[in-house]
């Protein structure tokens, strides 16, 4: 088999994980995408913020081209399963534009990818985004790889600064829609909650919507049942885990006692043969 088979088995096994509900936990580097994988996840999604976190960088900006596709292959290298990731807005403006990310996606071994739409502080122009996004689908039909192409709504995430809670629901609506539309494969709308907004985005776009789940959210089965077919935990993961380093030092610091430091993985668990 080659490597463009193998991948291309990959890419179509993913397409079909989201025929049910897809959990999918945010990895940020080999290490935590092994952990992800050894704990039973069908697939592996990246975190663009705890990429860029575990670089000593900024989120939303901090991150280049060059340390994305970095990230991705070392992650697809330590794992077998479906890796997804996340890459920004698609660094349109680093050279050779949009298809240089695809191609260099493919490169890295990845089968999907997350496309924001919320650049400089600020929600970019919804037929702005939706010729993007043609120009990623184009990339990826021309490709050997049917990327899943997730195109992300940041319209909850970013606030909704003055609008009120039916407008912000009629916003993420049109965008999911014309995104769609512009042959995306599934939706994104990190930051929405209320169930009333997710049963009406998902009678109302024709794609598998991916919502962010963390602390405090619904079980699975719920989100299931109002017919979310896409879960992802976002940053939290790394955030946990940096957190809980604090956590321990000052354990450590305060106490001068390490009895209660925790073993944690293995070191073969962290690194190795992907089988």
């Amino acid at each position: 088999m080659t490597h463009d088979s193998a991948q291309r088995g990959l890419a179509e096994q993913f397409h079909r994980l989201h025929d049910d509900v897809l959990v999918l936990p945010n990895a940020w580097d080999a290490p935590s995408a092994r952990m992800v994988a050894r704990a039973g996840a069908a697939a592996v999604a990246s975190t663009s913020a705890g990429v860029a976190w575990s670089r000593g960088v900024a989120d939303a900006g901090g991150l280049d081209r060059t340390t994305a596709l970095d990230a991705a292959a070392r992650m697809v290298a330590a794992v077998a399963v479906p890796v997804t990731v996340d890459i920004e807005w698609g660094y349109p403006d680093e050279p050779g534009g949009i298809d240089a990310t695809i191609a260099g996606v493919i490169r890295s071994g990845a089968v999907g990818i997350n496309l924001e739409d919320f650049r400089g502080g600020a929600p970019v122009a919804v037929e702005s985004q939706a010729e993007l996004i043609r120009t990623v689908v184009a990339a990826v039909d021309a490709s050997p790889v049917p990327l899943f192409v997730n195109a992300r709504v940041d319209t909850y995430l970013s606030g909704g600064e003055g609008e009120s809670p039916s407008s912000m629901l009629a916003d993420a609506v049109s965008r999911a829609q014309q995104y769609v539309a512009a042959g995306a494969h599934g939706v994104f709308v990190p930051g929405i909650s209320d169930t009333d907004d997710i049963r009406t985005l998902v009678t109302a776009v024709d794609a598998p919507l991916n919502i962010m789940a963390g602390s405090g959210s619904a079980p699975v089965e719920e989100f299931a049942a109002l017919g979310v077919r896409r879960i992802s935990t976002g940053p939290q993961l790394a955030m946990s885990a940096y957190g809980e380093v604090m956590v321990w030092v000052r354990s450590i610091l305060g106490s001068g006692s390490f009895d209660q430091l925790p073993v944690g993985a293995a070191p073969s668990e962290l690194h190795g043969p992907r089988r």
